[in-house]
C-alpha cells in the first residue's frame, strides 16, 4: 500500500473480522468440551505444539521474504522505468534537430515530431500497466475473497477497472498505430516495435544521425527488458507447493493451539486456588467470587488463542496479499500514478500543453 498515512488498526480489524470470530469459536470448543462436559483429558501437551509453532514461523517468515522480494524487486523495475523514461525524454527533445537533416524542418515541425515520440511512450507506459493488471488465476483471490472484495470496493480504487485501456491509450496514438497494435496481442511491444521504426525513418531523415540513433535504440532495448523484468514477476507466481503447504500448516497450528493453551491456564488457576485457600476469608464475597473465576480460569483461554491465531493467520495472508505486486490490490506497487507522474514529468521537459492533473486517489490510498 502506499499511502500518505499510517494504515489504521481498525482497517486490520475490519479485514480480518471474520476470520477473528472465527478463532474465538475455534478456541471456544475445546473449552466448553474441557471444562462444561468434563473431558478433563482433552488438550495436548504444549512441547510438541510449541515446536510446531516455530516450524510455522519460520515458514510464514520465508514466504513473507519471499513475498517482499518480489514486491521490492517490481519496485525498482518500475522505479528504472521513471529514470529512463526521463532519459528518453532528454534525448528527444536534445537530439532531434536540423544538424544533419536532408529537409530543414521548422521549429513547429520538429516539435510535432517530439510530442509523437514522448507521446508513443506514454502509450506504451498505459499499455503495460494495464497488460500488469490483468487478472492471473493465481492472484483471484483478492476478488473472489469477501473481506478483499469489501476493502477495494469501500477503501480504494483501480483505475484500470473503469476506464478501458483503448480509451485510455487513443489520445497517444494515431489512428493507424491504434489499429496496429490493437490488432495484435502485446501492446505494450507493438507500441516499443512502432517506436524503433519511427527512429530508423528520422535517421534516413537526417533528424538524427547515426550514434544518436543507436543511443536512443540502446534505451528502446533497456525499456524491452524492464517491460521483460516486469512480465517476469507478473507471470510467474510465488510457487505454489510452498504457499498451498504454508497455508496448511498455519491452519494446523490454529487448530490445535487451544488444546495445547488451555492446560496452562487451569493450571493457574489452581495456583489462585491455592493461594486464596491460605490467605483469603472463605466466607466473604470477593473470595466466592475470585473461586469461581479460578475455577474456570481456563476460559481466558480463548482470547489469547484467539490472539495468537490472529497473529500467525494475519501474518500469512499479508504474505499472501504481497506475493503479487501487479494485481491491484492496496498493497501493490503503485503503477498508475507513478505512469501519471511520469506523463506529466517528461511533457513537462517538452513544454507540452494540455498536461493532466495528478490522480485523485480515494482515502489516501495511491495505486
Amino acid at each position: 500500500m502506499y499511502t500518505r498515512r499510517i494504515f489504521p488498526i481498525k482497517g486490520v480489524l475490519k479485514w480480518t473480522r471474520r476470520h477473528i470470530f472465527l478463532f474465538l469459536f475455534i478456541a471456544l470448543i475445546p473449552v466448553v468440551l474441557f471444562d462444561v462436559v468434563g473431558l478433563k483429558w482433552l488438550h495436548v501437551p504444549w512441547l510438541p505444539l510449541g515446536v510446531l509453532g516455530t516450524a510455522v514461523a519460520f515458514i510464514v517468515s520465508f514466504k513473507n521474504n519471499a513475498s517482499y522480494d518480489r514486491l521490492w524487486e517490481a519496485r525498482k523495475i518500475w522505479g528504472g522505468i521513471v529514470n529512463a523514461s526521463r532519459s528518453w525524454t532528454i534525448m528527444v527533445k536534445d537530439f532531434i534537430n536540423n544538424t544533419h537533416a536532408k529537409q530543414t524542418r521548422t521549429d513547429a515541425e520538429l516539435q510535432i515530431i517530439k510530442r509523437e515520440l514522448v507521446h508513443r511512450h506514454i502509450a506504451w507506459l498505459t499499455a503495460l500497466r494495464y497488460q500488469l493488471r490483468q487478472e492471473k488465476p493465481w492472484e483471484m483471490h483478492l476478488k473472489a475473497k469477501k473481506s478483499n472484495r469489501e476493502f477495494r470496493e469501500s477503501h480504494f480504487r483501480v483505475c484500470e477497472d473503469e476506464i478501458t485501456i483503448e480509451d485510455d491509450i487513443k489520445n497517444y496514438l494515431s489512428e493507424d498505430e491504434f489499429n496496429e497494435v490493437f490488432s495484435k496481442g502485446n501492446q505494450a511491444s507493438q507500441i516499443l516495435g512502432i517506436q524503433s521504426r519511427r527512429l530508423k525513418n528520422l535517421m534516413d531523415d537526417g533528424l538524427i544521425e547515426d550514434f544518436r540513433h543507436m543511443e536512443m535504440m540502446n534505451l528502446l532495448v533497456e525499456f524491452y527488458a524492464l517491460q521483460g523484468k516486469s512480465e517476469r514477476i507478473k507471470n510467474f507466481p510465488y510457487p505454489r507447493q510452498f504457499a498451498t503447504l504454508n497455508y496448511m500448516f498455519v491452519w494446523i497450528f490454529i487448530l490445535l493451539l487451544p488444546f495445547g493453551i488451555m492446560e496452562g491456564f487451569e493450571v493457574i488457576g489452581d495456583h489462585i486456588i491455592d493461594d486464596l485457600a491460605k490467605h483469603a476469608e472463605h466466607t466473604s464475597l470477593a473470595h466466592r467470587i475470585q473461586e469461581f473465576i479460578a475455577m474456570h480460569f481456563v476460559w481466558f483461554s480463548i482470547p489469547f488463542s484467539a490472539l495468537i491465531a490472529w497473529v500467525f493467520h494475519t501474518m500469512e495472508v499479508i504474505g499472501e496479499n504481497t506475493e503479487n505486486p501487479f494485481e491491484g490490490g492496496p498493497n501493490d506497487i503503485p503503477i498508475t500514478d507513478m505512469s501519471r507522474g511520469i506523463e506529466i514529468d517528461i511533457r513537462q521537459l517538452i513544454d507540452d500543453t494540455d498536461i493532466p492533473e495528478p490522480y485523485v486517489w480515494k482515502n489516501d490510498i495511491v495505486m
